[in-house]
């Protein structure tokens, strides 16, 4: 059977401080580059040999992969890093503090906005010209819902995941709590309704085994 691992970086400043991010580019604190050595601890303890590792084009992610890889001693295997990948993209919420919004228009609101598969934040008035993004033709959003980045993130799976899993080789995804959650849904067929239930924690990993058509064997996580 073929493994897929996927793991949400370890905490960062802005989950410390519980301020939304999405594409923000935020470090992790140092309990969550704790989080990282010992979910690659936890990897390494399973002796899994990966091909590929996928991440985002944020710090959080990035330097969470590369201690992952460190600690299981594959920092040889390619990389790739995708905006695809990104954390969903909060729009004007960005930045603030969640218990400030909550409080200012209150929590069923504010749950919509957070955990809800079809509803978006309040979007920025203009989307930002980041660098990193020009290169790749890649306008950064306005504001996404879970929806909108399931969408984005669909064709990476169907064109880089997915075909190396077929060919029989275990992947490592290093990402977000959105796009994580994104995938997840898909992978076990989640329905729109229940995904506002799905909470990812920092810092685990999670095991996929799929057979020969990508159907799921077993799930697991490590702790």
């Amino acid at each position: 059977m073929v493994k897929l691992v996927i793991l949400r970086h370890g905490e960062s400043q802005a989950n410390r401080d519980g301020v939304f991010t999405g594409w923000s580019d935020v470090p992790l604190t140092e309990k969550g580059i704790n989080q990282a050595h010992q979910a690659g601890k936890a990897i390494k303890q399973t002796g899994l040999q990966f091909e590929h590792l996928h991440t985002s084009m944020l710090k959080r992610a990035i330097m969470t992969a590369n201690i992952v890889l460190g600690e299981i001693d594959q920092l040889y295997i390619p990389v790739t890093k995708s905006w695809r990948l990104n954390e969903r993209h909060y729009g004007a919420l960005r930045g603030k503090k969640k218990a400030t919004v909550k409080a200012e228009v209150g929590e069923k609101q504010f749950k919509l906005w957070r955990r809800s598969y079809h509803v978006v934040p309040p979007l920025l008035d203009k989307p930002d010209q980041d660098p990193r993004y020009i290169p790749l033709g890649v306008t950064e959003p306005r504001g996404e819902s879970l929806e909108m980045a399931y969408d984005r993130l669909m064709p990476y799976w169907q064109d880089e995941i997915a075909p190396r899993l077929l060919d029989g080789h275990n992947q490592l995804v290093v990402a977000h709590g959105s796009t994580l959650r994104a995938l997840i849904k898909y992978i076990d067929r989640i329905n729109d309704s229940d995904i506002d239930h799905l909470e990812v924690p920092n810092g685990v990993p999670i095991i996929y085994d799929f057979d020969t058509k990508l159907n799921v064997v077993t799930k697991k996580e490590l702790s």
